[in-house]
């Protein structure tokens, strides 16, 4: 849905802290939702341990969301943020896959070429985008929200880094 808004409103590349289309913001607050539901699944259903890592991003995005949506402002940013979740299909897909014992099969490894490809795409090029939109545009952008801003890219990123080389060495480079 988010890369449908940015074909839909190609202006909104132009201004991503006021501009966003007819609901653009429904879309960021429902997500708001269900990273407040997963959250709270993990911690009721998993070890902390397991799950650290991802509690600890799903706070970081309801926190950056949670902006956009209370302040009408960002949507457009929030949107490619959203782009990363993209991948996650396929990152949920392979997760489906180990559990169901399909590892060796041709659509795991079909899943795990996608799944890379897609990673570098839509969550290691999205994150330095929106790194370099970041710096490029902190003129514009109220210290408090570009301190947010920043302290989330500089946890996402190197997360998505690390589990990008997990995913690389456990299926490429066993």
């Amino acid at each position: 849905l988010s890369l449908h808004r940015f074909y839909l409103h190609p202006e909104m590349s132009n201004d991503l802290v006021g501009t966003h289309p007819p609901g653009a913001h429904s879309l960021v607050a429902v997500s708001v939702g269900y990273f407040i539901e997963d959250f709270v699944d993990m911690l009721c259903n998993q070890k902390l341990h397991q799950s650290w890592e991802l509690l600890f991003h799903h706070s970081v995005v309801i926190i950056c969301f949670g902006i956009a949506v209370l302040l009408h402002q960002y949507v457009g940013f929030a949107l490619v943020a959203l782009l990363v979740e993209i991948n996650s299909i396929f990152l949920h897909l392979r997760q489906i896959l180990l559990m169901a014992n399909l590892v060796h099969t041709t659509c795991y490894r079909l899943n795990s070429l996608i799944n890379l490809g897609t990673y570098v795409v839509f969550r290691i090029a999205t994150l330095a985008w929106m790194t370099r939109w970041l710096f490029l545009n902190r003129q514009n952008v109220p210290a408090a929200t570009y301190a947010v801003g920043t302290v989330g890219m500089a946890i996402m990123t190197p997360m998505n880094i690390i589990l990008f080389y997990r995913l690389l060495r456990s299926d490429f480079l066993k």
